[in-house]
């Protein structure tokens, strides 16, 4: 067999004869209806595509206004306390005699407006004196010898702790009792 015979041959062995198949008209209109109906699937997949991109670039924008802007109610309402306060000190300025109790009386419903305003936002005091010693809610820095509160109480409360809705933003400093010495 000669090479060219042979190139003839393997070419025949190895190509496959194409299978022309007549379609009938209702299976050329099925394949029609299937076209259409991949062509609209594709469409509505593009646009769902680019409603959820465009969802996405909304509710990063948001997030990022609402991270901006966060403190916004909060600054409110602390304005009308920082006014206060500052005609307080206007007042103290020239405070004499009567005047002083109604500047002391004038500060101290000052701060109760800025403790309702924080309130509000979800400000919490944490009550320590007298209460059973939680290393949770308070932070000891001594403890006092005394028969006065039981031991591991708060005997004295430094500092007021705060909690801000269910999580601590700042502990209590306090002192915590111990039973006094024997012979003391």
């Amino acid at each position: 067999m000669s090479k060219t015979e042979h190139e003839t041959s393997s070419a025949e062995t190895t190509a496959s004869p194409v299978e022309v198949v007549a379609l009938s008209p209702e299976q050329i209109g099925d394949l029609k209806t299937r076209a259409a109906k991949a062509d609209e699937n594709w469409d509505r997949l593009l646009r769902t595509t680019a409603d959820f991109d465009n969802f996405k670039k909304r509710a990063a924008r948001e997030k990022t206004e609402a991270a901006q802007y966060a403190s916004f109610s909060l600054l409110q309402k602390l304005l009308p306390v920082l006014d206060n306060f500052e005609m307080a000190l206007t007042a103290a300025q020239t405070a004499k005699g009567d005047k002083l109790a109604s500047l002391q009386s004038g500060v101290a419903m000052i701060q109760q407006q800025l403790k309702g305003a924080l309130a509000d936002t979800g400000l919490e005091e944490i009550e320590a004196a007298g209460k059973l010693f939680d290393p949770a809610l308070h932070e000891a820095i001594s403890q006092q010898e005394t028969a006065e509160v039981p031991e591991d109480h708060v005997a004295q409360q430094l500092r007021k702790g705060y909690k801000f809705k269910d999580r601590l933003l700042r502990p209590a400093t306090v002192i915590v009792a111990k039973k006094p010495a024997a012979g003391s």
